[in-house]
């Protein structure tokens, strides 16, 4: 079983191999950063029970967060007594309850794969931002052999969801459907064009510790990720200015 406290050892020892990288949670944090100031309207869609948003308290940000899954909301780590204060509430990416020109930024972190109609979220999500707001994503690179192989096994459910309880300790409630319908640097830059934004930067991101299961893994899946392009890194973070 690949815990996040074993994947993170992998991870300094990649560190300490590369010092140059960077896991796509922390460019991901870093890009939703250089926006904020006092006062910023922060929609967090997709939210679940946390993220990033968790590494957000004392910075002085109104925050609301969205998911479709109740569960999810019941459960979010971030109470109201916490600061930011979040708001949350059930509702899809493609119906947004809220008026336009309501949020400075729209984040939304492994959300995109899940979407059966990307291009409604994206219209949804520039509709909501005022001008001079961003859309910032981070999600699974379609193209990715780890993709590629959750899509072949979302053919096969009771065998996925048996797989992602075994390796990554994720119940069922915890396995989405997956679509990766928004899933690639190339897709995300038309949809962001459809729905009248500007792409400010599409980075790809590596990361081999994705499936170290064990040393030997861990040396197997360093050797892939230098043999895929760079296109088809593991990770997508995706920045898009109204």
């Amino acid at each position: 079983m690949l815990s996040l406290d074993k994947q993170n050892q992998y991870r300094a020892r990649l560190l300490a191999l590369a010092p140059e990288w960077m896991p796509a949670t922390e460019v991901y944090e870093a890009t939703i950063r250089q926006y904020l100031r006092p006062g910023v309207r922060l929609l967090d869609a997709g939210c679940g029970r946390g993220g990033v948003v968790e590494q957000l308290q004392g910075e002085q940000v109104w925050m609301v967060g969205i998911d479709p899954d109740t569960a999810s909301l019941r459960e979010h780590r971030l109470r109201p007594a916490d600061t930011p204060r979040p708001r949350l509430s059930a509702a899809f990416l493609d119906r947004l309850p809220f008026a336009a020109s309501t949020f400075d930024l729209v984040i939304a972190s492994w959300v995109l794969e899940h979407l059966a109609m990307p291009s409604a979220a994206f219209a949804e999500a520039a509709r909501i931002l005022r001008p001079g707001g961003h859309l910032i994503a981070l999600a699974p690179n379609g193209w990715h052999p780890v993709s590629l192989l959750n899509r072949l096994l979302a053919q096969r459910k009771p065998l996925q969801a048996w797989l992602v309880l075994r390796l990554y300790s994720r119940g069922e409630a915890d396995a989405f459907p997956v679509r990766y319908r928004a899933n690639s640097v190339r897709r995300l830059r038309r949809l962001g064009e459809e729905a009248g934004l500007t792409t400010v930067a599409i980075q790809t991101i590596s990361d081999p510790t994705y499936l170290a299961f064990s040393d030997a893994l861990f040396a197997v899946s360093r050797a892939l990720e230098r043999l895929l392009p760079a296109g088809a890194w593991v990770h997508i973070v995706a920045d898009f200015a109204r």
